[in-house]
C-alpha cells in the first residue's frame, strides 16, 4: 500500500436491524474505493455489549452480501481490539494527553442541573483536569475514575467536509471526552479514531450525525501523532413523511426489500441516486456507478425515500432482465407460496407478466394463476355466461380442440373466428374465458396465457362448468 491508496470504511454498530440510510453509509465508501482502485473494509462497532448481537452481525453481513458489497478486509470486531486500545490509552496518559477524573455520575448532574439554570451550555468543569500550579481535589476512596481526553482550550479545529465544505469549531465549545470508562472500556469517539488510524483510514464517507463528534475525533488523531482523514457527511436519509429514516419511525430492513422480490441492482441504482447525481441520469448500472461516482456531487440536501420511485425502478430493471434469470430468479417466490410448479413453464410464465409487475413477490403472485387449481366466482362468472356466450365458448372449445398448432398466434386466430361468428365482442369472451381457466378477471392477453397451459389443460376447464 501507498500513501496514495484510497481506503474506506463502513463500520456499523450490530444493534438491530440495518435499513437504507444505514446501507447508503456502506455503498458510497464501496463506490469510492471502487472507483480509486482502494480497499474497502468493514467494521464491526461492538463496544456496546448490552445492545449488541450476534443477529445483527448476521444481517449487515446478509445485507451487504446481497447488495454486492464485498469488502476487501474484515469484518474486523472492536471487541476483539480491546488490548489494543488499552495500549494507546496509556500512551495518551504518558504524554498528559488523558488523565483520570473521579467526578462521580450524581456530581456530574449536580453540575449539569447548576449550569441550565443559569443558562449556560451543560459540560463538565475540568475539576480533576491537571494544569500547572492547579490543587486536585482528594482522590475518593474506592472510586473507579473515567479516564477523559485533555481537550485543546484555545483556538479552533477546521476541516474540509467534502459535502459540507469549511467547518470550523471553537476548541471553547468543547469539553473533556470520557475515552475510558471506570471497568477500563473505551469509548466510541475514541476507538473510532485508533482503528481509522490503524487502518490508514484515508476517506471517512458517514452520515451527518456524526459531524458533532468530528472534532473530538481530529483531536484525538493530532494527540496521537496523525494526520485526520478526509471527511464526507452525508446528508439525512427522510422518510416519506419527512421524518429521519429510522427504525422507530417505520423504517424497514434492508433484506425486507429483498424479501419483496426487489432486486439489488436497482436497490443500487436507487440509493444511489438518494443523495448522488450524475447528470439526469436514472437508470445505470454497478459498473457506470462506480466509473461515475465522486464526492464532488454528493448533495448537501436531505434526500427523501420515495417508494415509488423505487418500485418503479425495480420494474425498469425487471423488463431488463435475461429471460432466464428472471425464471430463476422467480422461482423461490412461487415455491415459498407453497406452490407446485408444473404443467407451465415459468420462466415463459414470468415472461409473459412482469409488464404488470414491480417485484419478483408480485410477479410470482400472478404465476399463482398458472400452478393454483381456479375457483371461479359463481356471482362474478354466472352474470357472464349469457345463453350467447355459452354457445361461443362451446364452438371455441370445438376450434381449441382441433388446431393443429398449440400457440398464442393460432389460438387468437380461433378466437376471432367465434367473435366473427357468434357477433361477439371480445371482453364478451375473453372475460368469463379468463375465469373459467385462470380464476381471475384479469390477466394478460387471454391467447398468450391459453398458450401456456397445456391444451387438455385449457379444454377441461372450461367443460367443467359449461354443460
Amino acid at each position: 500500500m501507498t500513501s496514495h491508496t484510497v481506503r474506506t470504511r463502513f463500520a456499523p454498530s450490530p444493534t438491530g436491524f440495518i435499513h437504507l440510510g444505514n446501507i447508503r453509509s456502506a455503498l458510497y465508501p464501496w463506490a469510492f474505493a471502487r472507483h480509486h482502485g482502494g480497499q474497502f473494509i468493514l467494521r464491526i462497532e461492538d463496544t456496546d455489549t448490552e445492545r449488541s448481537t450476534q443477529a445483527a452481525v448476521d444481517v449487515i453481513l446478509e445485507s451487504m452480501r446481497w447488495m454486492g458489497l464485498e469488502y476487501d478486509e474484515g469484518p474486523i470486531y472492536q471487541m476483539q481490539r480491546m488490548q489494543r486500545y488499552r495500549e494507546v490509552l496509556r500512551q495518551l496518559l504518558d504524554a498528559g494527553h488523558a488523565y483520570p477524573c473521579y467526578m462521580s455520575t450524581a456530581e456530574l448532574d449536580a453540575l449539569r442541573e447548576r449550569q441550565m439554570a443559569a443558562g449556560h451550555k451543560p459540560r463538565y468543569d475540568g475539576t480533576w483536569r491537571p494544569e500547572p500550579g492547579k490543587a486536585l481535589p482528594p482522590v475518593p476512596h474506592g472510586v473507579q475514575p473515567v479516564l477523559r481526553f485533555r481537550t485543546p482550550t484555545h483556538g479552533h479545529v477546521s476541516w474540509n467536509d467534502q459535502v459540507k465544505g469549511l467547518v470550523s469549531v471553537d476548541n471553547a465549545e468543547l469539553d473533556d471526552l470520557v475515552i475510558a470508562r471506570p471497568d477500563g472500556t473505551p469509548t466510541y469517539n475514541f476507538c473510532v479514531v485508533v482503528d481509522d488510524l490503524d487502518m490508514a483510514i484515508t476517506h471517512v464517507i458517514r452520515g451527518d450525525d456524526h459531524v458533532n463528534n468530528t472534532p473530538r475525533q481530529i483531536h484525538i488523531f493530532r494527540a496521537l501523532g496523525g494526520e485526520p482523514p478526509v471527511y464526507a457527511h452525508l446528508p439525512t436519509v427522510l422518510n416519506e413523511q419527512g421524518e429521519k429514516l429510522s427504525k422507530r419511525n417505520g423504517a424497514k430492513s434492508v433484506l425486507d426489500y429483498r424479501d419483496e422480490g426487489y432486486l439489488a441492482e436497482a436497490m443500487v441504482n436507487y440509493l444511489a441516486r438518494l443523495g448522488w447525481s450524475h447528470g439526469d441520469d436514472e437508470v445505470f448500472s454497478r459498473e457506470q456507478f462506480v466509473r461515475w461516482f465522486d464526492l464532488d456531487h454528493l448533495g448537501r440536501s436531505a434526500a427523501q425515500f420515495d417508494a415509488d420511485k423505487l418500485k418503479w425502478l425495480n420494474a425498469q430493471y425487471l423488463r431488463a432482465l435475461e429471460p432466464q434469470r428472471l425464471g430463476e430468479l422467480v422461482r423461490p417466490f412461487v415455491e415459498r407460496a407453497g406452490l407446485r410448479i408444473q404443467g407451465v413453464d415459468l420462466q415463459a410464465a414470468a415472461l409473459l407478466l412482469r409488464e404488470r409487475a414491480s417485484t419478483l413477490l408480485e410477479i410470482s403472485e400472478l404465476c399463482a394463476m398458472f400452478y393454483a387449481q381456479p375457483q371461479p366466482d359463481p356471482q362474478l362468472l354466472g352474470p357472464l355466461l349469457t345463453p350467447a356466450v355459452r354457445a361461443a365458448l362451446d364452438t371455441l372449445g370445438a376450434r381449441l380442440q382441433a388446431l393443429a398448432s398449440w400457440d398464442a398466434v393460432s389460438i387468437g386466430a380461433a378466437i376471432k373466428e367465434v367473435l366473427a361468428e357468434h357477433r361477439l365482442k371480445m371482453p364478451q369472451l375473453a372475460m368469463p374465458l379468463r375465469h373459467l381457466v385462470t380464476g381471475r378477471a384479469q390477466t394478460p392477453s387471454v391467447d398468450a396465457v391459453l398458450a401456456l397451459f397445456a391444451r387438455d389443460t385449457v379444454l377441461a376447464r372450461m367443460r367443467a362448468v359449461l354443460p
